[in-house]
């Protein structure tokens, strides 16, 4: 679904966090989530930003794709509102955390997660890279190599959570699980294709892009909690 040209154009809040702990982040994405179920009037949100190494499971997520045993020497993990399986964050990965009333876009999960993979695709697009889906599967790859994963919380229509775009990271945590619980489509990263490429320089076109696919107008905000 793209949206009209004629289509009302809403604020949203852009903030760049750079590294920023993982559990900071979440606090900071749950607050936002209950000011605007308290006054959804207020603008939509997109947090950019970096996370020094940690896993993550989604609500329901088997531990059956870790491939360590928690509590002996176990790397920092959580387990968290969104959906889907295990995946890893590290410096190198670029996250985006939209916090969007889908009250005033589209009312439907389905196209949210094909919308927020629109966005990767068309940043992968700008660097000459062709983004793919896979039916049956949320994320997009290239040439068969997953380079972006999503999970999201939606609440009365606000979301939280979001995607994780690779960048430029050591891939060498995820060697650790079963990426998204998928063993047979394996994970890379931008730098495969594009030596030298930073989260820096990816950062703005991937607000450009989100701006364009979802119809808003961004305003940069300076990061309030770090």
């Amino acid at each position: 679904m793209i949206r009209s040209i004629e289509a009302k154009k809403y604020t949203c809040l852009l903030y760049d966090g750079r590294l920023m702990p993982y559990l900071d982040a979440l606090e900071w994405q749950r607050s936002l989530l209950g000011d605007r179920l308290k006054n959804p009037s207020l603008d939509d949100v997109l947090i950019l930003l970096e996370h020094p190494p940690v896993y993550t499971l989604g609500q329901g997520a088997s531990t059956e794709f870790l491939k360590f045993n928690i509590g002996e020497t176990t790397p920092e993990i959580h387990r968290v509102e969104r959906g889907g399986e295990v995946t890893y964050h590290c410096p190198g990965q670029l996250v985006g955390y939209p916090i969007l009333n889908l009250q005033r876009h589209c009312k439907d999960l389905h196209w949210y997660l094909r919308q927020l993979e629109e966005v990767i695709i068309r940043v992968l697009a700008i660097y000459g890279l062709q983004g793919d889906r896979i039916p049956n599967f949320t994320g997009v790859w290239v040439e068969g190599r997953k380079v972006a994963a999503i999970g999201i919380k939606v609440s009365r229509w606000i979301t939280m959570h979001g995607f994780a775009l690779n960048v430029c990271p050591d891939l060498t945590g995820f060697r650790q699980i079963v990426p998204c619980g998928i063993a047979d489509k394996p994970v890379d990263s931008l730098a495969a294709w594009i030596p030298g490429i930073t989260c820096q320089e990816v950062r703005p076109h991937v607000a450009q892009c989100f701006a364009q696919v979802f119809g808003l107008d961004l305003i940069d905000s300076q990061v309030t909690r770090q």
